[in-house]
């Protein structure tokens, strides 16, 4: 019942040694595949092998293999649309107008509303320099506290549970490699042979070495095939199920009294916690049998070294923040932290997810990671700014939080690289918010859905066509090298943004060159918990273009490089050495230390709680939401690429046998999914692969199929994330229209 599009595999056969050939890296997702581009037969460009880039090896996915289909301008914008007032209609314009008019509705927001009716909305696929330029835009030439980006949506409580426990957030605190090399690995919520095809062969080489693997899912993956143990728990109930292994490891007498004693704080409230979640109890939650849960404490802990790693399903939900620290606490009370071939992990998603939201686009962010309630912080960002730092706003609102106000105190939006129409929570009402503003800007390569809303649209360059820095998910940071020239009409976002502001008064500041804008960034970051001030352009390029792992501060004079082991702020030491010498990059966090205060890791207590929304007589099945393996995000791009909508033309909803029987429901026919919010239509799909309470949608598309539509809005506290992952819903037998 899965997608029939090619998993990993290699790319088309090397060219010839007299064919140039660009190295470069995947558009989609967090691994940032290694790739070549080289001149293909008939015009265009053709994907190659690049098997020298460690991540990928040269393996790729079909989305990566075809993502030169977008390149064409068959199915991309090549000019700027502006909305006319007589039709109402988007028609072409000249670059000069559309700039102009969106300058002036900026403008005009600010004079009669105040700074904050401009929002800025930005993307996790930006590059780190666009990132970056997006976020000293709309502090500095709007004043606007009122900027996020979709990154929120991905793994935004990993980080904050990260920040509370690890003193600092990086998706994996060690690089992919290590992952064959440890003993057990626990995967929560990830569907890497779908998501992430390349990374699968990590988990494969962990078993062929000898290591075991357990899946956390509510559905048996392609995945969770691979497991040696699959635990299938209800979804949203994931931090009890991380409670109840903890208590076992407690009662079984498996915690490392050592570690907890001499390099963590809190372990007594984090254990008293997990106390109150005793296996029967967790069962009855979960879902998961008792046998089961010992089996995993017992796998996980009777390796010499293990590993947790999470994703979206245990993070998108309103508890996702203390649902990761519940993992972390696992990790922390057997000694599975900070130490070799040990730690919590999160696979982000989005392609710069990593970086884009280290260097400004995020509410409550300033570059290198900086907190915006920081007076320090604030001082040196805007030093390197030449502004004064009392003019910068403070924090704004949060992603689906700066959605929902459109229309009300924000009366102007400026987007880059994002599609809420299809993948934001609740779908069809923000759609309604967007189409209520004053103004709406979009820049994007295609005319997404949320393009189509727009007052006017500017055509940008993508990935092959322009060079910029992004950061995996391994911290690692890659150039990305322009390969092709963008058709005539297109371009640069920074272009975008170079253009706005000098309208808006501010003709320097905002260079189009993305390394000039790097240089700059790298000011802005150096001292910072993300800190690329000792990474250049000249340094990326170098050797195989296997990038450099931040932290990786500029070296002083007399300095020697800091070890591999890595202090978690990377800083070099100095045994008196000669000259400067670069700074190696940080490929391993926190084995000497951690990056709190006191170099403690911290055990955070936390009790599960429901979901905002559970069944009940009216709505009493679950739905939880992901992605196939030939579509990505919002399918903006993919569902432009026709090998890819081949594999994968459209939403469906898998049900169990037993649940499909009961509605009278058959494979294939049309079946209805209403939700409080909403309501989607799409073809069923009968598999005994999911729990029998369960539905699940992919997410990748608009119209009557939209899975968003759906989706709870209800936030974390602490991250902000919405309930992607559960909620409320009923089944109907439907006519597709």
């Amino acid at each position: 019942m899965h997608s029939t599009a090619t998993p990993a595999t290699p790319a088309t056969t090397a060219t010839p040694a007299a064919t140039a050939v660009t190295a470069t890296h995947c558009p989609y997702c967090a691994l940032q595949c290694g790739m070549g581009l080289t001149a293909g037969t008939g015009g265009g460009v053709e994907v190659v092998e690049r098997a020298s880039f460690p991540v990928n090896k040269g393996a790729l996915c079909g989305k990566g293999r075809t993502a030169p289909a977008l390149l064409s301008s068959r199915v991309r914008l090549t000019e700027p649309l502006v909305r006319s007032h007589a039709t109402g209609k988007l028609v072409p314009a000249s670059w000069e107008e559309a700039l102009d008019r969106i300058a002036a509705e900026l403008s005009r927001a600010r004079e009669e509303h105040g700074a904050d009716a401009c929002g800025v909305f930005g993307g996790g696929g930006l590059t780190n320099e666009k990132a970056y330029a997006l976020g000293k835009f709309a502090r500095v030439v709007l004043g606007t506290s009122q900027i996020d980006y979709n990154g929120r949506f991905c793994m935004s409580s990993a980080a904050a549970a990260g920040q509370r426990a690890f003193g600092l957030d990086r998706g994996l605190p060690f690089p992919l490699e290590d992952i064959p090399r440890t003993g057990c690995v626990i995967l929560v919520g990830s569907n890497l042979a779908e998501t992430m095809p390349p990374a699968l062969r990590y988990l494969t080489e962990l078993r062929e070495n000898g290591g075991t693997l357990i899946v956390v899912d509510p559905r048996r993956t392609r995945t969770a095939e691979q497991a040696d143990l699959h635990l299938a728990p209800r979804p949203g109930t994931d931090l009890a199920l991380a409670l109840g292994l903890l208590h076992l490891v407690v009662a079984e007498g498996r915690t490392d009294e050592a570690f907890i004693e001499e390099r963590t704080s809190g372990w007594e409230g984090a254990r008293a916690a997990a106390m109150a979640h005793w296996p029967e109890h967790v069962e009855r939650i979960t879902g998961v049998p008792v046998p089961q849960l010992r089996d995993a404490v017992r796998m996980f802990c009777d390796a010499e070294a293990s590993m947790v790693l999470t994703a979206r399903g245990p993070e998108q939900q309103s508890k996702g923040t203390d649902t990761v620290g519940a993992w972390i606490n696992l990790c922390l009370a057997t000694g599975r932290a900070g130490r070799p071939l040990s730690g919590y992990g999160c696979l982000t998603g989005q392609g710069n997810g990593q970086g884009g939201r280290e260097h400004g686009q995020k509410a409550d962010q300033l570059p290198g990671y900086r907190k915006l309630t920081d007076p320090a912080a604030r001082a040196h960002v805007a030093e390197v700014w030449g502004v004064d730092p009392d003019a910068l706003p403070g924090p704004g609102r949060s992603a689906y939080e700066l959605l929902d106000a459109l229309g009300g105190d924000v009366k102007t939006l400026l987007l880059m690289g994002s599609n809420p129409v299809v993948s934001a929570p609740r779908a069809a009402h923000v759609e309604e918010r967007l189409r209520s503003l004053d103004f709406l800007a979009v820049a994007d390569v295609v005319l997404s859905e949320t393009a189509e809303l727009a007052d006017v649209v500017l055509p940008v360059t993508q990935w092959a066509e322009e060079t910029g820095t992004v950061t995996n998910l391994e911290g690692r940071v890659l150039l990305r090298r322009r390969a092709v020239s963008a058709p005539a009409g297109v371009r640069s976002d920074l272009d975008v943004l170079h253009g706005l502001a000098a309208r808006l008064g501010h003709g320097k500041g905002f260079p189009v060159d993305p390394e000039e804008v790097f240089e700059e960034l790298r000011r802005a970051s150096a001292g910072g918990p993300a800190d690329y001030s000792g990474i250049s352009y000249e340094r990326l390029r170098e050797g195989e273009g296997e990038g450099v792992f931040w932290p990786c501060p500029a070296p002083a004079q007399d300095t020697t490089p800091a070890p591999d082991t890595g202090q978690a702020q990377g800083t070099p030491h100095a045994p008196g050495g000669v000259g400067v010498v670069p700074h190696p990059g940080t490929r391993r966090l926190f084995l000497e230390g951690f990056a709190t205060e006191d170099g403690r890791a911290r055990f955070v207590p936390v009790v599960h709680r429901a979901a905002a929304e559970e069944p009940d007589a009216e709505y009493p099945v679950l739905l939880t939401t992901g992605r196939v393996l030939a579509q990505y995000q919002s399918g903006a791009q993919t569902r432009r690429v026709d090998e890819l909508n081949s594999a994968a033309p459209g939403p469906f909803v898998e049900l169990h046998p037993r649940l499909a029987a009961g509605l009278g429901i058959a494979d294939g026919e049309a079946v209805a999914v209403v939700s409080r919010r909403g309501r989607a239509v799409a073809p069923a799909r009968v598999t005994s692969s999911i729990r029998s309470d369960t539905v699940f949608m992919p997410f990748h598309w608009p119209g009557e199929g939209r899975a968003n539509s759906l989706t709870h809005p209800a936030l974390d506290p602490v991250s902000r994330m919405p309930e992607f992952k559960v909620c409320a819903v009923r089944l109907e037998r439907a006519e597709r229209s």
